[in-house]
């Protein structure tokens, strides 16, 4: 599954490597699990969906 990555103030997507999105997630919600985290926007996105966490939002790659 390719992830894409927005902040709230862009207005693109890109789609980012798994490595660079658990950093995002760790910035965002700082001594949570991001494995944990990333995971469940695995599920989230399925089927179109938009997930925001902090100020990044995540939707899978079309």
């Amino acid at each position: 599954m390719k992830i894409q990555t927005q902040y709230i103030y862009e207005k693109t997507w890109t789609t980012t490597k798994e490595s660079d999105l658990l950093r995002m997630i760790e910035e965002e919600v700082g001594d949570a699990d991001p494995k944990g985290t990333l995971e469940y926007i695995k599920e989230a996105i399925k089927g179109g969906k938009v997930i925001t966490v902090g100020e990044c939002r995540f939707r899978e790659e079309r």
